[in-house]
């Protein structure tokens, strides 16, 4: 199969569009420039908001005038992941993507399928004359992976409709209902340093080939967390061989599980063949509770020549102990399984990256907890404030942003379950979702929505290992045309 011949042929024109437009968070103007551009030449009128938020509309199809007007909603931004051998680069490159089976994959970088899927869904409806529908808002929102911005930036009068559409699900055959709010603690430790040891040899320790995900519809699937793996490597060396350790840098991005992680550090000449063993040890152990969850893992430990007339510095003892045994002790993974829906992750916590800012002399630790109850939300966020400040971190908190409470006898919900079973001669599943959405921030703002999210499988997302469904989709655009139809 040729790209030409992807099916529905509007869809993936308006993918590919987005794959060729630098999109990362907070960086949207070429995004927001296209939309503007669209509408202006299919004659559809459009709004812009101070946030950067778009809303174009299109007038009902013949006879369907007096029909509910209908908002469709996806996010413009995508999350920039790429494996450490790429040269990619987010604010001016492509997306090279490419066709693999009945999958869409790019070329060791995120794919963008979240949400650039449905973007062009919502694009090739508004591009074609032939769709029956009534009234339409089309929605495009920025900076969702990042902070939910946009959508908490929206006016209460900047939409009209009572029913929307979020198409930013990503397993076909599930409509979703409702889905854990969130909140971030950001750890800031500061360091002072001294020289290197006398009679200390310098190591480089790497961990890669993890998978990662999204740290939240993947935090259940046992896979591997960098910082974690790293950190316990780390911590038993400090605890054996009193290493020293020199600079720590580990994960990316606050809603991505770690796939990598770098330390250099040193310890005493006499204790390397130790030092050896442990490492020896550790992957072992690693390769064995991971061999199902995360198989590929890859751990290298080598030994570094100290580069000539430069002078090493490592931290010093005390906020190096103080560092490992926070980064030692910190939660991360499931907390607590939804006791209504016990399939569904209800609370969980992101160790999410570790960054040393050697110009300022601090380390700066980022984390995301979600949960479907709020008050555990901020439990667990307490939990990690108080291992760092225990550690004699400055924390902080991020916004944060509301979940959305399932409504199971939801019109739209009955209407799409009736539509999906006529198509496709099945149920669908409802479900909630554990990941973060904006429906729960539109629901703050316009209390009067009726909701429902659906769209096509993506697997991986949040990581170079994104891949979407090219069947799938399909399936998911004759679903929203006909929701349309019958609404």
């Amino acid at each position: 199969m040729t790209k030409q011949e992807l099916q529905p042929a509007g869809v993936f024109k308006y993918f590919g569009d987005m794959c060729v437009i630098p999109r990362a968070s907070k960086h949207e103007t070429g995004v927001i420039r296209y939309l503007q551009q669209f509408a202006e030449e299919h004659e559809l009128p459009f709004r812009r908001d101070h946030a950067g938020n778009v809303v174009i509309s299109k007038p009902a199809s013949p006879g369907m005038k007096e029909r509910p007007t209908v908002i469709l909603q996806s996010h413009m931004d995508m999350v920039c992941e790429k494996n450490s051998q790429s040269k990619h680069n987010f604010n001016t490159d492509p997306i090279d993507w490419y066709i693999e089976d009945n999958w869409i994959k790019a070329t060791d970088t995120t794919l963008g399928a979240d949400c650039g899927i449905g973007i062009a869904a919502q694009l090739a409806i508004l591009a074609d004359k032939n769709i029956t529908h009534g009234p339409l808002e089309c929605l495009f929102t920025v900076d969702e992976e990042t902070g939910l911005t946009g959508a908490n930036a929206l006016d209460p009068d900047f939409l009209s409709g009572k029913i929307l559409l979020n198409l930013d699900s990503e397993d076909e055959g599930e409509l979703f209902i409702g889905c854990a709010g969130g909140v971030g603690v950001i750890a800031t430790l500061d360091y002072d340093t001294e020289s290197l040891p006398r009679d200390h040899r310098l190591f480089r320790y790497t961990v890669s080939g993890l998978t990662g995900g999204h740290s939240g519809d993947d935090i259940n699937r046992g896979r591997a967390n960098a910082v974690k793996v790293a950190t316990r490597f780390l911590w038993q060396a400090q605890q054996n061989h009193q290493i020293r350790l020199c600079n720590f840098a580990g994960g990316n991005l606050r809603n991505a599980i770690a796939r990598e992680a770098t330390a250099m550090f040193s310890v005493n000449t006499a204790q390397a063949t130790a030092l050896n063993k442990l490492f020896e040890q550790h992957v072992k152990d690693i390769k064995a509770e991971y061999a199902i969850g995360d198989p590929d893992i890859v751990q290298r430990l080598q030994a570094v020549d100290p580069q000539p007339g430069m002078q090493t510095l490592v931290m010093v003892k005390s906020t190096q102990q103080q560092l490992l045994h926070a980064l030692q002790a910190c939660p991360h993974g499931v907390m607590a399984m939804s006791r209504s829906m016990p399939e569904l992750v209800e609370t969980s916590t992101n160790l999410a990256s570790v960054r040393f800012i050697e110009k300022d002399q601090s380390v700066v630790v980022e984390t995301s907890q979600r949960s479907s109850v709020e008050s555990a939300k901020y439990d667990v966020a307490h939990m990690v404030d108080a291992v760092f400040r225990l550690a004699g971190a400055e924390t902080a908190y991020g916004e944060g942003y509301p979940g959305w409470t399932p409504r199971l006898n939801s019109p739209i919900l009955e209407l799409t379950k009736t539509s999906y079973k006529r198509l496709f001669l099945m149920e669908p599943e409802v479900k909630a979702i554990h990941a973060g959405l904006e429906c729960g921030l539109f629901l703050k703002k316009y209390p009067e929505l009726d909701m429902l999210s659906f769209g096509p499988t993506i697997k991986n997302a949040h990581s170079p290992d994104e891949k979407l469904d090219i069947v799938s989709v399909e399936k998911f655009w004759y679903l929203l045309l006909d929701v349309l139809r019958n609404i």
